[in-house]
């Protein structure tokens, strides 16, 4: 069965269809969807089956973490355990946008999502489609990559169509993505190191280094 497409304004994205892709999301679906770098596989991570799904859906490691969509640092504070000072330096500096924060998760969140390290990865995005989307389900959602696992990340809807084929039965349609580099990741769990570069990406490394040599 070809997945069904849903074509949403990426600058202005139509209520009734943010409202049906959150719906979807609430009820246990895995969307794919845009972000604000590649397009993602959007799921409740407190829906366990869902999350499965995830992992099924791109033959990902279970060993691996699931990042998530979040609107807001409060939202951040309930998926979280008391977040760092550096957390919130970060947050008020790169938020929303491309960078991706670990940090240690809440035990309110599932084991499953955080693929039992105990550490979440949280970040506002900067596309107007996933950030109403979150606000629309009133609920953090994942944000992994829609693809199949070691396969190119997909910049449109109709490649995670190609890719994902009958793995996936609705895909949100926001047009190209708008960058084509992933997110920066950086940890923030190691006490003793403060903060680590995991993955460099949208936002270059010298940038948060200088950020936090100025901090």
């Amino acid at each position: 069965m070809r997945a069904e497409i849903v074509k949403i304004n990426s600058d202005m994205p139509e209520a009734s269809l943010v409202r049906y892709a959150a719906d979807q999301i609430r009820a246990g679906e895995v969307l794919g969807m845009p972000t604000d770098t590649f397009y993602g596989l959007a799921a409740d991570p407190f829906n366990l089956r869902a999350v499965d799904r995830v992992y099924e859906i791109k033959s990902r490691s279970r060993h691996k973490p699931l990042s998530l969509l979040i609107e807001s640092v409060e939202q951040a504070e309930e998926l979280a355990r008391p977040l760092p000072e550096e957390f919130h330096a970060l947050a008020r500096k790169f938020w929303p946008g491309p960078l991706t924060i670990i940090v240690r998760a809440a035990s309110r969140l599932p084991l499953k999502v955080t693929a039992n390290t105990g550490n979440v990865a949280l970040r506002i995005p900067s596309s107007a489609i996933p950030l109403a989307v979150v606000q629309a389900a009133r609920i953090a959602i994942t944000a992994t990559s829609a693809n199949l696992s070691g396969e190119s990340e997909c910049t449109t809807a109709e490649a995670v169509r190609d890719q994902l084929q009958d793995r996936i039965s609705i895909i949100v349609d926001g047009g190209p993505s708008p960058r084509e580099v992933s997110s920066t990741i950086i940890d923030l769990t190691d006490e003793e190191a403060r903060w680590k570069i995991m993955r460099e990406g949208a936002i270059p490394s010298q940038e948060i280094s200088e950020f936090f040599a100025r901090g």
